[in-house]
């Protein structure tokens, strides 16, 4: 046996290689049972199974970012689907990252790039192989759409995965960022962005429910009007779930300020609302506050804003005071200052990229641009974030630091006070009065001259005598 076989330098690779296929095969599988089990229940199954794998793998490219077309329109020209339901692409990017966590590379950062490459090699692979079978249908992927998301797709996740478990490799460590920049703040700097991103997303998804709520008759409606049959209904609700996050990414851009566009010439936004085309019965649009734009949604607007500075300012303000009034382990006022700026434009990256790919072309014409715009969003989201939380994160560190000594003070004042009041509501206890009698006699001048020559027989000359004392003072 050759020594590279025997010590596993030729069959890592090829182990890489099968947990990337592996990794598109599940992701494809998972899709096409679920495709297969809406065609069996579906009254009207006229492309056969082939065309239901075919959706499957149309489904599962534009999961990554890939643009469909439609052939098959009411006025013969091919309509671009370029909306990414943002719930479909949590499945390929989990099963990559296992695929990453899977695999032994060893404890050296270059391994980990080999395998990370290897692993997106086998998937994209994959990814060919699907593009390839989607081509001669009604809904095709577009090749050139696919040949640029499915690498940057497969790379940012491998990659990202395999560095964030070893460290990055050498060629990038080189790059020595300055001493204020260093490894604790940048990751204190990344937890804050996620946390951040998280409450704008949040934010956003409450205001989406709140539009729902207020007008659930005509959400309600629309799954009658797109479909008559069971299974049309449970396929619109499936989708109607597969955009959920898109739709709270929508709701996070309408509470910054840019909005977003609901067809060509068509904005909503909170300081106004331009008017678009005619817009599908669609469930999730009846959120959309195109009737009384100044209404609640202006002011529950402001719910999102709210919530993305005070959960950065909140997880900044606990990174710089780990430990409440302690002083040692404490960061201080610029460093603080500087990690909410970096967590700003973490965040602003985030929800810029968020919104590039929850929105996209829905046709031609009226719908060619749907959703909000990435590089609107992300200026207002630092903007946001920089402004308002700085002073806010400087504000809850001070708080931190001194909050509990203050209390300290607060309760011992309070407690004396009390005691004070406690003790004046007391019964004081009676004054013992002298005794009277037999004793007072113990303490005449009489006796004290008799006890005191008694004293004096005993101890010889060491007592002195009294000296007699006059019964009346002497007249001056």
């Amino acid at each position: 046996m050759p020594c590279c076989w025997q010590h596993g330098r030729v069959r890592h690779p090829l182990r890489w290689l099968l947990e990337g296929l592996l990794a598109a095969g599940l992701g494809l599988g998972a899709l096409a049972a679920l495709v297969l089990l809406l065609w069996t229940l579906s009254p009207y199954p006229d492309s056969g199974a082939e065309g239901a794998l075919r959706v499957a793998a149309d489904l599962w490219l534009l999961a990554h970012g890939t643009e469909l077309l439609r052939a098959d329109t009411l006025g013969g020209t091919p309509a671009p689907v370029g909306v990414t339901p943002l719930l479909l692409c949590a499945l390929p990017g989990w099963l990559l990252l296992r695929a990453v966590r899977a695999v032994d590379w060893g404890t050296e950062p270059a391994g980990a790039t080999r395998a990370a490459l290897w692993i997106s090699g086998g998937y994209l692979l994959a990814g060919a192989v699907a593009v390839v079978h989607t081509l001669p249908a009604p809904i095709d992927a577009r090749p050139l759409s696919a040949a640029a998301h499915l690498p940057v797709f497969a790379l940012a996740v491998t990659l990202g995965g395999a560095w964030a478990a070893v460290g990055p490799p050498a060629f990038l460590s080189r790059f020595r960022p300055p001493a204020a920049l260093d490894r604790r703040r940048l990751t204190t700097a990344v937890r804050v962005a996620a946390a951040g991103t998280a409450a704008y997303c949040a934010a956003g998804a409450l205001l989406v429910a709140g539009g729902l709520v207020l007008d659930a008759r005509a959400a309600q409606d629309g799954f009658g009007q797109l479909s008559g049959e069971w299974s049309g209904r449970l396929a619109l609700l499936l989708l109607v779930l597969a955009l959920a996050p898109n739709a709270a990414v929508w709701g996070a851009a309408y509470g910054l300020g840019p909005g977003f566009a609901v067809g060509a010439g068509g904005v909503v936004a909170p300081l106004g609302v331009n008017g678009g085309p005619d817009l599908p019965p669609f469930p999730l649009l009846a959120a959309l506050p195109v009737r009384d734009p100044a209404g609640p949604a202006l002011w529950a607007a402001a719910l999102v804003p709210a919530a993305g500075v005070v959960a950065t300012a909140w997880c900044a303000a606990r990174a710089a005071v780990p430990v409440r009034g302690e002083r040692v382990t404490a960061s201080g006022r610029l460093g603080t200052a500087l990690t909410v700026l970096l967590a700003a434009c973490g965040t602003g990256a985030a929800l810029g990229l968020l919104a590039a790919c929850a929105g996209g072309p829905l046709g031609t014409g009226a719908l060619a641009e749907f959703g909000p715009d990435g590089l609107l969003v992300a200026p207002a989201a630092i903007a946001w974030t920089a402004v308002l939380g700085t002073p806010l994160a400087l504000a809850l560190r001070a708080r931190r630091l001194t909050g509990p000594r203050r209390l300290r003070q607060w309760a011992a004042v309070r407690a004396t006070r009390a005691a004070t009041r406690l003790r004046g509501l007391l019964p004081r206890p009676p004054r013992r009065r002298r005794a009277t009698g037999t004793t007072d006699a113990w303490h005449t001048t009489a006796a004290r001259r008799s006890r005191w020559a008694e004293l004096r027989k005993t101890s010889g000359a060491l007592v002195p005598e009294i000296p007699p004392v006059p019964d009346h003072p002497p007249e001056q």
